[in-house]
C-alpha cells in the first residue's frame, strides 16, 4: 500500500513485483514491506542522493534445495567455470556486435570476435570487444566511466537495475551470490551477480542509444529516462534453445540453467540470442493462425 499526501492510497499484489526501486529521500516504511518482499522472492532498490541504486535487499532463503546447490557451486571444477566465462563473454560480444549494427550499420567484427573466445577469455576478448564497441556506439569521445560524463551515469543506472534482477534471479535459483566464476573481489558481495549480468548489457546499452536519438543526454535522471531504461525488462527477446523471452524471465531462466551446470557439471547457459523483437498484435496472430 502506498500512501502519498493529497493523493488516492494506492495498492499493489505484493506477487507482482519483482523489483521495488525507491528513489526519494522522504520515502518511509514499515517492517512489513520488507518482509513480505522477501518472502514473495522479490528485491528492494534503494537509491543514494545522486538516484543510483546504492543498496539491494534481497531475500535470505532462495531454495528449497539451496544447501545442495551451495555445494555443488562450491566444488565445481574450474574448468567448467571457465566454459561457463566463455559463454557469458561471447553472448555479450555477440549482442554488443548487433547493438553497433543497429547504431551504425556495421557490428564491428564483434560476431566474429564472439566466435573465437576460449574457456575462461585467456585472450581477454572482452576487453577488445570493449574497445571497438563503446566509442562506436556512443561517439568517438566517450569513455566509459563510473565517475565520467553523460550518458555513463544512464548507463550507470540501467546497469545496476540489471544488477539487482540478476542477483534476484540467483539468489531465487538457491546460488550464492557472491561466489563468482570470473569476479572475485573480496568485498563485493554480489561477484556472480556481475558475471550473469554481462550478457544482458547490451539490452541498456540499446536503450540509452534509443534516449540519444531522441535528445535526451540529462546531468541528472529524470522519471522520463528512468521509464525508458525500466522498460528493458518487459522487451521480448530470442533466447538459447529457440523462442522469445520478456528479459525479467530470461534472467530467471539463465540463473537456473547455471544452477543445473553446478549441479551436473555441464556447461550450458540460457542466454539471450538477439535484439528484442516486436511482439505481432493479437491480428497479426489470427492472420498467421488463418
Amino acid at each position: 500500500m502506498i500512501e502519498r499526501a493529497g493523493q488516492p492510497v494506492a495498492t499493489v499484489p505484493i506477487e507482482d513485483i519483482g523489483l521495488l526501486i525507491v528513489d526519494n529521500p522522504a520515502v518511509t516504511y514499515t517492517q512489513a514491506v520488507f518482509t513480505a518482499l522477501a518472502e514473495s522472492g522479490a528485491v528492494a532498490v534503494l537509491c543514494d542522493g545522486a538516484h543510483l541504486p546504492c543498496a539491494l535487499v534481497q531475500p535470505a532463503v532462495g531454495h528449497t534445495t539451496q544447501t545442495e546447490r551451495h555445494r555443488a557451486q562450491m566444488g565445481a571444477p574450474k574448468r567448467l567455470g571457465q566454459q561457463l566465462w566463455r559463454e557469458l563473454v561471447s553472448g555479450k560480444l555477440r549482442l554488443q556486435g548487433l547493438v553497433l549494427a543497429e547504431a551504425t550499420g556495421s557490428d564491428w567484427g564483434l560476431h566474429a570476435l564472439s566466435e573465437r573466445v576460449r574457456p575462461g577469455d585467456s585472450a581477454n576478448l572482452e576487453a577488445q570487444g570493449a574497445q571497438r564497441y563503446f566509442a562506436r556506439v556512443f561517439g568517438a569521445g566517450f569513455r566509459r566511466d563510473r565517475q565520467g560524463a553523460p550518458p555513463n551515469n544512464l548507463l550507470n543506472y540501467g546497469y545496476m537495475v540489471l544488477r539487482a534482477a540478476v542477483a534476484r534471479a540467483l539468489a531465487g535459483a538457491g546460488l550464492l551470490t557472491s561466489l563468482g566464476l570470473h569476479h572475485h573481489n573480496r568485498g563485493n558481495p554480489f561477484c556472480l551477480a556481475d558475471d550473469m549480468v554481462e550478457p544482458y548489457r547490451p539490452f541498456v546499452d540499446l536503450k540509452v542509444v534509443e534516449l540519444l536519438r531522441a535528445g535526451a543526454i540529462p546531468e541528472a535522471i529524470g522519471r522520463a529516462e528512468k521509464a525508458v531504461l525500466l522498460s528493458v525488462f518487459n522487451e521480448v527477446a530470442p533466447v538459447t534453445g529457440g523462442g522469445r523471452s520478456p528479459i525479467l524471465l530470461a534472467i530467471q531462466r539463465g540463473a537456473a540453467s547455471l544452477a543445473q551446470a553446478f549441479l551436473t557439471g555441464r556447461a550450458g547457459l540460457v542466454l539471450p540470442e538477439g535484439l528484442p523483437v516486436t511482439e505481432p498484435s493479437d491480428d497479426e496472430d489470427a492472420d498467421q493462425g488463418a
